[in-house]
């Protein structure tokens, strides 16, 4: 007689915000499939809905609230997690109906919350069977988050209140999961933290011995091992460093990526450069110091892509502030650029500050801003127009009326989803996302760059 498998109760996932909240949303499913649970894509297939919130800016915040709206609406049956997890009060008196609400990286109290509302349908068959980890980017490429929380006290900033002080991850525990990932197919590897330079300080960079020897838990370490790393067929990964403080200690990584074991990309939270304002964030004011690093670090590696994002309206900038701002992106010619018009985030230590900026004028200067780094942008990427440049590809098309496939794919100079992509031409039928393919850069725009792969 045939034994009747019990049926797995169904969780939907509506993951919002950063990266970092995005590997969390993974850790979490991961475990509720190993605990007998099944995903659903959708709200009407789902036992329970789990809505993994943002809570760093009032517009985040917004989309938060409409998000566990929507879920409510069509489910019914919702559990809030993440950062917004913090203002629990208000999430319960606009949506009393929600069932349970913890903080970000809760892991084990969304774990309990969920089996409380859809007890898990694990038995013991369902129990033998080994359950791999769950991915929410696609296959090819994986973020690997080696630390939570943050121990600066910026002004503008709530962080350290939604996600504590820093705690860094075990540095055999980060290289045993890069290597996991590695094997499992991911072609790119995205370090990512609150502070990726500061890893290891809060334990002291303790060593641990992994593969025979003793490595330790600081940033240069960590490089040099994931510089290390092949795929099953022997090739290497894309390594790329997100949220790096500019500290002194960068400088060793730049022949890392010289020397190609990491992809020559820095992302670098800069914020803005006028002394003022920067003393007003309680940031380091040593703008001038970091333009003679760019350039040492040009020399180094020519190829290097540098992001940041920045602030404008920040209360109390002036006009010669933003100018000054303006005049030193023009100078740094980096590489890709973010901007954002300053918001009141509820907790903020710069909410009490004077010199409010009207709205009008930090519109009028991020539009200022966003056309000067477009132009940079543009005048970076015509200089690579006839370079023959590595791409992985993100996804390839259908073929069109003449029977011509295109696809994208992005350079080691974009990082997936917040910078440029590659567009290629009559790429091959049997092209697979995740290969890197060496192509010809025959255009350029503001933004993007186009091509084909070179014979």
């Amino acid at each position: 007689m045939a034994t009747r498998l019990p049926s797995q109760p169904k969780v939907g996932m509506v993951s919002l915000g950063c990266p970092k909240a995005l590997v969390d949303s993974e850790r979490i499913l991961t475990r509720l499939r190993a605990d007998g649970y099944a995903m659903s894509a959708d709200y009407q297939g789902a036992d329970v809905v789990l809505v993994n919130t943002c809570g760093f800016l009032d517009s985040a915040k917004e989309e938060s609230l409409a998000a566990i709206g929507e879920a409510i609406s069509e489910n019914g049956r919702v559990i809030v997690t993440g950062c917004m997890g913090s203002e629990a009060e208000l999430i319960r008196a606009k949506f009393p109906a929600v069932l349970a609400i913890t903080g970000a990286h809760q892991y084990e109290a969304v774990v309990e919350a969920v089996h409380e509302a859809a007890p898990p349908g694990q038995g013991p068959f369902i129990d033998l069977v080994p359950q791999p980890d769950i991915k929410l980017t696609p296959r090819h490429y994986s973020y690997l988050k080696i630390s939570e929380g943050c121990n600066h006290s910026c002004s503008f900033c709530i962080i350290p209140q939604l996600r504590g002080k820093l705690v860094s991850r075990r540095i055999d525990a980060v290289l045993r999961e890069a290597e996991k990932l590695v094997a499992a197919g991911t072609r790119e590897l995205l370090v990512i933290s609150q502070d990726t330079s500061a890893y290891g300080v809060d334990i002291g960079h303790e060593p641990r011995e992994f593969h025979g020897r003793q490595v330790r838990a600081h940033m240069t370490d960590l490089a040099l091992e994931l510089g290390g790393l092949r795929t099953p067929e022997g090739e290497q990964p894309w390594v790329r460093l997100h949220y790096v403080y500019p500290y002194p200690h960068v400088d060793a990584v730049i022949p890392l990526m010289a020397d190609g074991l990491l992809t020559p990309y820095l992302d670098i939270p800069f914020q803005h450069a006028s002394p003022s304002v920067l003393k007003a964030m309680k940031r380091p004011a040593n703008e001038a110091k970091v333009l003679e690093r760019l350039r040492q670090w040009r020399e180094i590696c020519p190829d290097i892509a540098v992001r940041s994002s920045f602030v404008v309206g920040f209360p109390g900038e002036t006009e010669q502030d933003f100018a000054y701002l303006l005049g030193w992106l023009e100078e740094a010619q980096l590489d890709r650029v973010g901007a954002f018009r300053f918001e009141p985030v509820e907790g903020a230590a710069a909410n009490m500050l004077a010199g409010a900026v009207p709205e009008a004028v930090k519109e009028e200067r991020y539009s200022r801003l966003m056309e000067l780094t477009a132009r940079i942008s543009a005048e970076k990427l015509a200089a690579k127009v006839g370079r023959v440049l590595p791409v992985i590809i993100d996804e390839v098309g259908e073929p069109d009326g003449d029977g011509d496939i295109g696809a994208t794919g992005r350079s080691q100079a974009d990082a997936p989803e917040i910078d440029g992509n590659v567009f290629l031409r009559n790429v091959p039928a049997a092209l697979q996302p995740g290969q890197v393919v060496n192509t010809c850069v025959e255009q350029a725009d503001e933004h993007d760059l186009f091509g084909y792969i070179a014979g």
